[in-house]
């Protein structure tokens, strides 16, 4: 339930071994490398090594033709160590292959298209018996192919008078004729204008021998033949793929390799002909990794604490429990923690477990929403879905102190009457008395956990030594005092009648703290021993800090406030609940089952969503905001799996 102590490590060593020692990085899983420039506040004589990456041209090429052959790649086992040289020779002859193959595969795809194409248009033209060659050799006339609209050619007949004005027509659809008609020369134009007032659509067609029933059967002969060839090239394509998927995946496997380790040069600063590397790894990986980098000759390694380089911020890797480690998907959502800043991961869990049970209580909901929650996670991989298991036992068990079942209120009876002696369920969730328990409940709640959040940001601001708000701070120890001092004397006083607020406890208790929280800046300044503690300006040092310190006595009666959703969401879901039998009740006994089956998973939907999003705004901002900055770095050690450093 915490972050994992980090290591700084420093890494000296000649220019020839920078690749060694990159790689037994890179296959440690635990390193991740930092700026090495950045260590330095002197880098006179240092520069950064930028190189062309040699890999990165043939593996695109690689992944390239792959992807034209339709070949999937994936990263393999490397038994054995390839140079560049045979990598590269490898990568050109398989492209080489791929290039030839996929060219053939697209002239065929480039004819058969140009095939099909004729063979549309020939096919308007059956039932004209004409040689095409013939005709469209003619000197003398003008040969026009193309539709005409149905309606166009009955208007025909009112240019009788025109011996030219004729069409021949072959086949036809629902709207047009396809066919033909003939121009003398000198009459062309004059037989063009009135076609074209007739809508008519010229179509070019490509030179051909025979009928048009000749063409397309010849064509036909020839795209089947085109057919079988691409299927052949097709099955070509396939075998050598299968032949050299395995070979190639290795080869892939060492050039991505490759080309992922030297990318890492780039963090290493260069001294002559001497390279120095930092990076970080978990402090209990430090002796397996110090076992590691003695393989490599001609290096000098440290380690040191992350407070030895106060300017360095050490990457963040969470460490929890197995009961607690599904929440961490809302830490990450929110931020990771500063490397000295405490892990939130299991108050959020314990604290959204607990309210989203309260806000969702019923047992029969609880259980399914852990089944489909465990479903979720299982065939799916959603993180969300292991965060609904614990929240639909939680909910299961919240629905048996409430007596819900599937919105059924009393089925629970004879347990309470069993187990407690009761005749009836102990909470009543409707009845008015009850509401207003319910109400101050989920205020108190609210109270207890504000406070918690602030005993939690005094403990991590102290760890960060940052004293003028773990000591002064509106949610620090001055903060804490006068929040809990107040609940404590007007509560106490309204709900059980104590008498606390006197004088000396308003003084000591209440207006002290505000006064310390008013004048927290310099005070913070004089606890860190800074000269220049004084603000510049008294006035409007005094202006600015009166508003905070209203917007400060808002934000605590807002954030109070804002828990009265989770006695809301009690009584809604016991409402909505009353409206699904409500309306079953208006059907008879099959219709009643069916609505409230239908009802039921409507609710449960409905609420789960609802239910967890408001859960995570009270934790993002009425708690998160008091003791969490969520400003932190993820450690991502080198590693050839997450594809990055």
């Amino acid at each position: 339930m915490a972050v994992a102590k980090m290591k700084l490590v420093s890494i000296i060593g000649h220019l020839n071994s920078l690749d060694n020692v990159v790689r037994v990085c890179g296959q440690s899983g635990v390193f991740q490398p930092d700026d090495a420039m950045t260590f330095f506040s002197d880098t006179t004589g240092f520069s950064s090594i930028k190189e062309e990456n040699p890999y990165s041209d043939p593996l695109s090429r690689l992944e390239s033709a792959v992807v034209r052959v339709g070949g999937k790649l994936k990263l393999t086992d490397l038994p054995e160590t390839m140079g560049r040289e045979e990598l590269t020779a490898y990568v050109d002859g398989f492209a080489q292959k791929a290039a030839d193959l996929t060219r053939r595969r697209s002239e065929l795809s480039a004819h058969q298209e140009s095939l099909s194409k004729d063979i549309e248009q020939f096919q308007h033209f059956k039932g004209l018996d004409i040689d095409l060659e013939d005709i469209l050799h003619c000197q003398t006339i003008k040969v026009r192919f193309g539709r005409l609209p149905k309606e166009s050619f009955e208007k025909l007949r009112s240019y009788n008078e025109n011996p030219y004005v004729l069409f021949f027509p072959g086949a036809s659809d629902t709207e047009y004729y396809w066919g033909v008609y003939f121009a003398p020369l000198e009459y062309a134009s004059e037989v063009d204008r009135i076609f074209s007032s007739l809508y008519f659509e010229r179509l070019r067609i490509p030179s051909a021998e025979g009928t048009p029933e000749e063409i397309v059967a010849h064509l036909e002969a020839e795209q089947t033949e085109a057919i079988a060839q691409a299927n052949a090239l097709q099955k070509e394509l396939s075998d050598f793929w299968q032949s050299e998927a395995a070979r190639c995946c290795q080869v892939y496997s060492r050039l991505k390799q490759l080309d992922y380790y030297f990318g890492v040069r780039r963090y290493a600063a260069r001294y002559n002909d001497k390279f120095i590397l930092a990076g970080w790894i978990p402090a209990n990986k430090e002796k397996a990794f110090s076992q590691a980098l003695e393989s490599i000759d001609a290096i000098e390694y440290s380690f040191q604490s992350p407070d030895a380089d106060t300017h360095h911020t050490p990457p963040v890797s969470l460490r929890n429990p197995g009961l607690f480690r599904p929440f961490e998907f809302f830490v990450d959502m929110y931020g990771l923690p500063r490397y000295n800043e405490i892990d939130p991961t299991a108050f959020v869990a314990i604290t959204f477990t607990i309210l989203f049970g309260i806000m969702f209580g019923d047992l029969g909901q609880g259980i399914l929403l852990s089944i489909a929650g465990f479903l979720m996670w299982k065939l799916k991989k959603m993180p969300i879905g292991k965060i609904l298991v614990p929240c639909g036992i939680s909910s299961a068990v919240f629905g048996i102190v409430f007596g819900s079942v599937f919105g059924f209120e009393h089925v629970l009876d004879p347990f309470y009457h069993a187990v407690f002696g009761l005749e009836e369920k102990p909470i009543e969730v409707m009845n008015p008395s009850m509401t207003v328990n319910i109400i101050l409940g989920a205020v108190f709640i609210g109270l207890a956990l504000i406070l918690i959040a602030m005993l939690l940001n005094i403990y991590s601001s102290f760890r960060r030594r940052d004293y003028e708000n773990a000591l002064f701070g509106p949610n620090g120890i001055a903060g804490f005092v006068f929040f809990a001092s107040l609940v404590t004397g007007f509560g106490g006083q309204l709900m059980f009648g104590w008498q606390l607020l006197n004088t000396p406890y308003v003084l000591c208790l209440i207006v002290l703290p505000i006064l310390l929280i008013f004048l927290r800046e310099p005070l913070g300044k004089l606890v860190a021993r800074d000269p220049d503690w004084k603000p510049e300006k008294w006035g409007e040092f005094i202006v600015q800090n009166f508003f905070e310190l209203f917007e400060m006595m808002l934000t605590y009666l807002s954030n109070t406030m804002s828990f009265l959703r989770v006695g809301a969401f009690v009584l809604v879901h016991a409402g909505m609940m009353m409206a699904v039998f409500a309306i079953a009740g208006l059907f008879g006994p099959f219709g009643y089952t069916v609505a409230v089956i239908i009802g039921n998973a409507l609710v449960m939907a409905m609420e789960a969503l609802l239910v967890s999003i408001q859960v995570m705004r009270l934790e993002f901002y009425e708690m998160f905001s008091r003791y969490y900055n969520g400003d932190g770095r993820a450690f991502h050690p080198l590693s050839l799996e997450n594809g990055r450093d």
